[in-house]
């Protein structure tokens, strides 16, 4: 194997300066670049959140860094080593408008568990059949933060910004057809939410939008 060093600087003391360490973004990057990663991080006794981690590429691995890895597929995230906390707080609600929006979805609890908070799923409540979040609101204004992750018109972003006084972040995602544009639709429609002080991420960004839940929750104590 190639000496990688000249590839890699590793930002270890970013949750001293944000509260939030570096997380590895996989996409883009070869099995060989994190595995000489993730040699950093075991050699720093870190550990480090992985993002967009294809289960191929997982499987890949050293034997040590598989075993030392909690991967989950359908949210393509993983921790390496311990949790960066091992509290536990039940302070956020992640919303999604249909079945197909739950990899993001997973993404953003994952995300969220892997800094010691525990989160609801509240699935497949999109606008079409109103009923099935309305059913909820009661629950859902007990979380501080609400994390809404839609596609197609992302409608479901201003029926709960217009309902909730909590922290609503929007995360728009690529599903829908046609015209959804891969999301672009979804994104322009929560942006231009007549539902005020609405957050918004980029599209498909649970872990962007995990972040800033973590953000919020920091304000309060």
């Amino acid at each position: 194997m190639s000496d990688l060093s000249n590839e890699i600087r590793l930002d270890l003391k970013r949750a001293a300066r944000i509260g939030l360490d570096e997380a590895l973004l996989c996409a883009g990057k070869t099995a060989a670049q994190i595995t000489a990663i993730l040699d950093q991080i075991a050699a720093s006794n870190a550990t480090m959140l992985l993002t967009r981690l294809a289960a191929d590429v997982a499987d890949q691995l050293t034997i040590n860094h598989r075993a030392a890895l909690d991967f989950d597929p359908l949210s393509r995230t993983g921790w390496f080593g311990p949790l960066r906390s091992t509290e536990s707080t039940r302070d956020v609600a992640i919303v999604t408008g249909g079945t197909s929006d739950m990899p993001v979805a997973r993404e953003a609890g994952r995300t969220l568990r892997y800094y010691g908070h525990e989160i609801i799923e509240v699935n497949d409540v999109g606008v079409a059949g109103l009923w099935r979040v309305t059913e909820r609101i009661a629950e859902l204004q007990e979380f501080p933060v609400v994390i809404v992750v839609a596609g197609m018109d992302a409608a479901l972003v201003s029926v709960l910004g217009g309902l909730l006084s909590n922290v609503v972040i929007a995360v728009p995602t690529s599903t829908g057809y046609g015209v959804a544009r891969n999301g672009e639709t979804a994104l322009a429609a929560s942006l231009t939410s007549c539902a005020p002080g609405v957050t918004v991420v980029n599209i498909d960004n649970g872990y962007g939008a995990a972040c800033a839940a973590l953000r919020a929750l920091r304000l309060r104590g």
